[in-house]
């Protein structure tokens, strides 16, 4: 079999099968625009380069938040602890709460940019947006790091493995 005949074999139950091996911080990336805060459980948060400090997102252009995240002009990524599962399940889309009701008052704050930033996560990251590119359904925002806070490096990080959270 050839890799093209391969490739043509894999669907996206397939490849999120064959993403589980990788062990990833959970990460929810937010933003705060005129209509109040957005986010979302995170799949894809990493750095593009460190010189100049620029980190890449991907999201789905379905994903409700996009729109805040390109009116505010920043987003953050808060990577969670062990202890904030529901934070997790909530911004991944379990639970009652949805929209602006997951920013439960008292757990947010924010930094430079105005972005929503989780009090006590393992580590926030706050950015400015640079620039998207829009490839297959999907936006993938780059963003200069402009301010952080490691509060909770003293906290074990939530990882996701293959397809399952908190091991």
């Amino acid at each position: 079999m050839t890799q093209s005949d391969r490739s043509a074999n894999i669907d996206i139950g397939t490849f999120w099968k064959a993403l589980g091996a990788r062990a990833i911080g959970s990460a929810v990336v937010a933003a705060r625009d005129q209509s109040g805060p957005a986010g979302f459980l995170a799949l894809s948060a990493t750095h593009l380069c460190a010189s100049p400090p620029i980190l890449m997102v991907s999201i789905s252009c379905r994903t409700s938040a996009l729109s805040t995240i390109l009116n505010s002009g920043h987003f953050s990524i808060n990577y969670l602890a062990e202890d904030d599962f529901a934070v997790a399940e909530t911004f991944g889309g379990k639970g009652p709460l949805t929209g602006a009701h997951r920013f439960v008052e008292g757990r947010w704050t924010t930094l430079s940019t105005g972005a929503p930033i989780l009090k006590g996560a393992v580590g926030a990251l706050d950015c400015r947006l640079e620039e998207t590119i829009e490839r297959y359904e999907t936006i993938v925002a780059l963003g200069r790091l402009v301010d952080f806070t490691l509060d909770g490096l003293d906290r074990r990080p939530l990882v996701s493995f293959a397809g399952r959270m908190g091991l």
